[in-house]
């Protein structure tokens, strides 16, 4: 599978790198802020953070997700304010990562700071058919936390 990748910045590929694996066991690549100066977030704000890159996706079969890097949110508090951002296959424009900071503290991205991860999964569009009643099961409706700890 190929992911197309165009760069809106000229930073991205000197100053800021292309999205990539960090390790050869990587499920998503890195992506970085793609801004002029730092960006201080103060306690508890959102900002949209652009990514300097636009992607191809090569059909409908696949999907991009934006996830939170697992150490900023951990450590720091910074995670995703829409929990995964959605790329679907035929959007081209700049990626962007909605960014809260869920912590007291302000917290300051550096240009070419890694922010958050980009994954590309296969999609299946289910055909849709309405039904009066749905097949049982043993858990039936029992919402959340009904299977126990």
């Amino acid at each position: 599978m190929e992911l197309k990748i165009k760069a809106l910045s000229p930073k991205i590929g000197q100053e800021i790198p292309y999205p990539h694996f960090a390790t050869a066991g990587s499920a998503a690549m890195d992506l970085c802020a793609c801004i002029d100066e730092p960006i201080t977030i103060p306690p508890h704000g959102r900002m949209l953070i652009p990514n300097g890159i636009a992607i191809a996706l090569p059909s409908a079969d696949y999907v991009a997700l934006v996830c939170a890097r697992s150490g900023l949110a951990s450590k720091k508090g910074i995670a995703m304010a829409n929990g995964v951002g959605v790329i679907d296959s035929d959007y081209r424009g700049q990626l962007s990562t909605p960014v809260i900071n869920q912590s007291d503290e302000p917290y300051t991205i550096q240009p070419g700071d890694r922010i958050a991860q980009l994954m590309v999964l296969p999609v299946v569009q289910p055909q849709i058919t309405v039904v009066d009643e749905l097949d049982e099961t043993d858990r039936g409706a029992g919402g959340f936390g009904s299977t126990g700890r």
